[in-house]
């Protein structure tokens, strides 16, 4: 067999106990085939002892360079002779090159020094050093600033000049009115005229000034606006060439489909939410690895992505693990590309229904608590309808029920619903205040050595990657949660948390997160590994009656 580093395809030995699937992979939510597996071993063996580049992936501590993980992506294919291999691909740029023996090309280079892309970006660069330049010279700076404060004190002498004028219009009139019966006509008519020469000097003095400073604002304006427009010519320049720089760059992305058939980036995005493809469109493992595969008549049978390095300081990624391929950058990208493939349908669109009733676990003329099983929606979802919120209405046809929170699909557990608005509108300001007191209990995979305490990460959505969440401590929103060790035992950990915020996914990231437990809850599909279920069950529920004012603490025991 050839070394890894001189072959694009790389030969599988394949076991004859392991069927070729019928559909290729689903690309966003699967679990690894076993030839994924196979051929994501051989490139992990290779990465680890025998890789020939130089990347800090953050396993060695005497490393140097940034920590920077990075995701791969396996593609195993059939030749025309029937024969198996699989092909090899990174995201992104590797130990700052979009080359290495052994992986699939990019499908543009934009690290070449002689493509259009980098020659265009150095112009770029020196426009930017240009208007840098410009801006912070000290010929601008002086001008703008001569400008800014003539304006500012033109204005400031105005408004104090119009202010006595009006003071001293206010003194005439009264004058006016006090003497008309106190002197007599001659010395009232004399009165008036002198007024009259007081209110002509206030005039020209008025006129004066503004005709001063134009002409002081003017001049300054003039030259300010000499420099600026050259600045702003600059700009508009810069601006249209990298928007120029920009379409050709997304022209060279022309990918094709299993049928032959090429659409380039613009063409891809035309049709979406966001219409222009958003920055690294393209470079991710995935397109190249289809896109070298149909300029070689290579069968695409199935694919898996994995991460290698340490996690990154935001999302939840563990090494060696598999995850799907990211929705904002490839799914309008692969969405073309698999156009004449046999696909996996989609896990997420299949209609999940619960046809029991839903366990009641304490009711009243006000609210009703409920079991939710886990995979079970909330509320309806665009595509799935079947949920808490809709069997309640079933349930209660003659009230109008409202779900007061809400369980991620996943989770099972207590979840409280009110019978009217009133009712939703109490139970609601006591979540808000954050007096309802809420326990869920977890199995984390792993054994976590410490008994208890505090998890503090703020988390937003991840928007490559929705709905998954990610930390991030300046745009977040503060996510808190309080934990309790149960019981360690046969590499588990049986666990309690008590959220303090209500933020989406917030057990889970909190768990699985490398700033949080490092040990991701048992069955996270998104966070961790899959399994027959997530182990994460909203256990009990504490709050204040909105009508008794007694404290109501219901138990729900998980059933795992």
């Amino acid at each position: 067999m050839k070394k890894f580093e001189d072959v694009l395809f790389h030969p599988l030995q394949v076991d004859s106990n392991i069927e070729l699937p019928e559909k290729f992979t689903f690309p966003f939510y699967y679990e690894p085939h076993a030839l994924s597996i196979l051929a994501s071993e051989d490139l992990q063996h290779y990465l680890e002892k025998e890789a020939d580049f130089d990347h800090n992936f953050g396993l060695k501590p005497d490393a140097q360079g940034m920590v920077i993980g990075k995701m791969f992506g396996v593609m195993v294919v059939q030749r025309e002779d029937q024969s198996i291999g699989y092909l090899a691909a990174f995201s992104g740029k590797l130990a700052e090159s979009n080359v290495h023996k052994g992986f699939v090309p990019t499908v543009y280079d934009t690290l070449n020094p002689k493509g259009f892309y980098k020659i265009g970006e150095q112009e770029l660069n020196q426009m930017n050093k240009e208007i840098e330049i410009l801006e912070s010279s000290d010929d601008y700076c002086s001008a703008k600033k001569k400008y800014e404060d003539n304006v500012k004190a033109f204005d400031s002498e105005l408004k104090e000049l119009k202010q006595t004028i009006k003071e001293k219009k206010a003194e005439r009139n009264k004058l006016r009115d006090s003497e008309v019966n106190k002197l007599s006509p001659e010395a009232y008519e004399n009165l008036l005229e002198e007024l009259k020469k007081q209110s002509i000097y206030y005039h020209f003095r008025l006129k004066d000034l503004k005709n001063d400073w134009n002409l002081k604002v003017e001049e300054a304006e003039t030259h300010f606006k000499s420099l600026q427009t050259r600045l702003d010519t600059l700009k508009e320049k810069r601006k249209a060439q990298s928007a120029s720089l920009q379409k050709q760059l997304h022209e060279q992305y022309a990918f094709l489909d299993a049928n032959g058939d090429t659409k380039d980036l613009l063409d891809i995005f035309e049709n979406t939410t966001v219409r222009i493809p958003p920055a690294g469109a393209g470079e991710c493992a995935a397109p190249k690895l289809f896109q070298y595969a149909y300029e070689n008549a290579l069968k695409p049978i199935v694919m898996a992505e994995f991460w290698w390095g340490a996690s990154p300081k935001s999302q939840v990624r563990k090494h060696k693990q598999f995850y799907p391929a990211c929705r904002s950058k490839c799914e309008p990208i692969l969405g073309h590309m698999m156009q004449g493939l046999t696909v996996e349908d989609n896990p997420i669109l299949e209609v999940k229904k619960h046809e029991a009733p839903l366990e009641i676990l304490y009711e009243d003329d006000y609210l009703v608590l409920v079991n939710k099983p886990h995979e079970f929606l909330s509320v309806p979802g665009k595509t799935h309808l079947d949920s808490v919120q809709t069997k309640m209405q079933q349930y209660l046809p003659n009230s109008r029920p409202l779900l007061v929170h809400r369980l991620d699909m996943s989770t099972s557990g207590i979840l409280l619903v009110a019978k009217n608005e009133k009712t939703h509108k109490n139970l609601q300001k006591q979540f808000i205040k954050r007096t309802v007191k809420k326990r869920y209990v977890a199995i984390l995979n792993g054994e976590l050595s410490k008994k208890e305490g505090i998890i503090d990460l703020p988390l937003r959505v991840d928007l490559d990657n929705r709905p998954q969440q990610l930390v991030c401590y300046e745009h977040g929103k503060p996510a808190t949660t309080k934990y309790e060790v149960i019981e360690v035992k046969e590499g588990k950990t049986r666990i309690h948390f008590y959220p303090i915020t209500g933020r989406t996914h917030q057990l889970r990231v909190h768990a699985a997160h490398g700033n949080g437990l490092k040990m991701p809850i048992l069955g996270d599909d998104l966070y961790g590994t899959k399994a027959e279920r997530l182990h994460l069950h909203a256990e009990e529920l504490t709050f204040e009656h909105p009508v008794t004012k007694k404290e109501l603490h219901i138990v729900c025991e998980a059933p795992f």
